[in-house]
C-alpha cells in the first residue's frame, strides 16, 4: 500500500557519492521528486505539510486547503488524546471523516509536546523531571498543560492511539532531548528513542495483523493500513546522529524522520546534522524532516535530499501579522501600508491577493478580525505551497539549482542565518 516511488533525481549521483563533497560549494544536488502511495491519496514530493494541530488548520476549512492544493496536513496526537480524546475521534470514524478530509493525514506522536510544553526555565538541563515530566524507559508521565491532570504514555499507548485517530503515517513516540542538554544525556535520549521504537514497531506490528484479521470477516469495514516512521535523533553530535540514522534505517520502514532539529541551533549547524543522516538514510524511502517550514530551510533540505516537511510557522505569523514574499518577511502593521491599494504581493495568485489590499488587511489585523487572520494565513499557506509546487517543477526541468540560487538571490541577507 505505502510505496515511494522517484521520478526525478536532481543528480544521478547516489547520496552517498554526493555526499562526500560540499553541497554548498558543488553544482550537484540530493534533490528528487517523487510519489507517496497512501490509503487515501498521492503525496507529490517533495512537499510542505499544513499543520492542523487540533485537527484544524487554524481560520482554515477543508475545501479551502484543496484549494491552495494541499496533499496532507499533520495532526497532533498530545492534544487530540487531551481533548476530545482519542476514543471520541474513533466513534466518530476517525479522524478523516470526523474533520471532512479525505487526503493524507501525518499525526506526530505527541513525544515533542510531551517534553516541550511541560518544561520550565531554570530546570538542571539533563534533568529526567521537567515540570510534571517524569521520564522513565517505561515511559513518559506528565501533567495535562489543560488541566493539570496526570498522565502516562508508553510506546504502546502512543501507537493504540494513533491506531484510534486512523492517520495514514504514524510517527513513533521519542524523546526531544532539550537543546541544552550535554552529549551524554543526547545519547541517552537517542538510545531510549531507539529502544522506544522497537516497541513502537511491535505493538504497531500487532495492531495492523488485528487488522488484517478482522478484515476479513467484515467485508473491508475495517480501517485502513498504517505507516509508521521512526524518527532520527542525536542532538548536534555527527557520531549520534550517524549511530541513530544507521539504527533506524536497518528496520526498514515505510518513510524515516529526522527530529531534534530547529529547536535553537543555527541554520549551519541544522544543515551539517542533514548532510551526515541523508547519506545513510535509504534513498527509496521518504525522508521527512520534522518541524522546519522556513522557505530557506525548504530549500536547503530539499537540496539535501528531504521529501517531506511540517511547520507552524506560516499560520502563526499569519496571527501575528507577518506574510511571506520573495523579498522577504513582512509585517502587515507598518504604517506605510495604510493607505497602500496594492496586494501582498504583486502578481501572487492566491485568494488574498487578488481580491483585497494591504490598507483593508491592515485594518482588519489592527482590529483583531478573524477575516484578517485567514486572509492573511491563505497567502502564507497558499506562498509555502506554491514553492514547492516551483521547487518540483525545477528538478523534474533539471534546474533546481538554478532555481534555489535565483530564489535566495533576492532573499534578504538579514535573514539567511535566521528562522525566517
Amino acid at each position: 500500500m505505502f510505496e515511494f516511488k522517484i521520478i526525478k533525481k536532481a543528480s544521478e549521483k547516489s547520496s552517498k557519492k554526493v555526499a562526500k563533497n560540499n553541497l554548498s560549494k558543488a553544482n550537484i544536488s540530493l534533490a528528487r521528486t517523487g510519489i507517496f502511495k497512501t490509503p487515501h491519496g498521492i503525496i507529490h514530493t517533495p512537499v510542505f505539510m499544513p499543520v492542523g494541530t487540533k485537527a484544524n488548520v487554524k481560520t482554515l476549512t477543508p475545501e479551502e486547503l484543496k484549494d491552495l492544493n494541499a496533499d496532507i496536513i499533520l495532526s497532533n496526537t498530545y492534544h487530540l488524546m487531551l481533548r476530545p480524546g482519542e476514543k471520541t475521534v474513533k466513534k466518530m470514524g476517525g479522524l478523516h471523516k470526523w474533520m471532512n478530509w479525505n487526503r493524507p493525514i501525518l499525526t506526530d506522536s505527541g513525544g515533542f509536546q510531551v517534553f516541550s510544553l511541560e518544561q520550565e526555565k531554570g530546570l538542571a538541563k539533563d534533568s529526567q523531571k521537567k515540570a510534571g515530566v517524569k521520564i522513565t524507559e517505561e515511559g513518559v508521565e506528565f501533567k495535562s498543560h489543560i488541566d493539570g491532570q496526570k498522565h502516562f504514555i508508553t510506546p504502546e499507548k502512543a501507537m493504540q492511539i494513533q491506531h484510534d485517530l486512523g492517520a495514514d503515517i504514524i510517527m513513533t513516540f521519542d524523546e526531544c532531548a532539550d537543546a541544552n542538554s550535554s552529549k551524554k544525556y543526547f545519547e541517552e535520549a537517542m538510545n531510549r528513542t531507539h529502544n522506544w521504537l522497537e516497541r513502537c514497531k511491535k505493538e504497531h506490528d500487532k495492531l495492523e495483523k488485528k487488522k488484517t484479521s478482522q478484515k476479513k470477516h467484515t467485508n473491508n469495514l475495517t480501517p485502513p493500513p498504517q505507516a509508521l516512521f521512526g524518527i532520527v535523533q542525536g542532538g548536534v553530535y555527527p557520531d549520534l546522529r550517524k549511530k541513530s540514522a544507521e539504527f533506524i534505517a536497518n528496520l526498514d520502514l515505510p518513510g524515516n524522520a529526522i527530529g531534534g532539529l530547529s529547536v535553537g541551533e543555527d541554520r549551519n549547524t541544522m544543515l551539517k546534522m542533514l548532510d551526515e543522516v541523508t547519506k545513510i538514510l535509504p534513498e527509496n524511502k521518504p525522508r521527512y524532516l520534522m518541524g522546519v517550514g522556513t522557505p530557506i530551510d525548504l530549500l536547503e533540505g530539499v537540496d539535501r535530499g528531504i521529501d517531506m516537511f511540517d511547520c507552524v510557522l506560516p499560520t502563526r505569523l499569519a496571527r501575528h501579522s507577518a506574510f511571506w514574499t520573495h523579498k522577504g518577511l513582512i509585517h502587515i502593521k507598518n504604517q506605510k501600508f495604510k493607505e497602500d491599494p496594492s496586494p501582498l504581493e504583486k502578481n501572487c495568485t492566491c485568494y488574498t491577493c487578488k481580491n483585497f489590499s494591504k490598507s483593508y488587511i491592515q485594518h482588519l489585523m489592527k482590529e483583531n478580525e478573524i477575516l484578517g487572520h485567514r486572509l492573511m494565513t491563505i497567502h502564507n499557506l497558499h506562498f509555502l505551497l506554491n514553492l514547492m509546487t516551483q521547487i518540483r517543477e525545477a528538478i523534474n526541468k533539471g534546474k533546481f539549482k538554478e532555481f534555489k540560487k535565483k530564489f535566495l538571490s533576492k532573499w534578504p541577507k538579514t535573514t539567511k542565518n535566521s528562522n525566517i
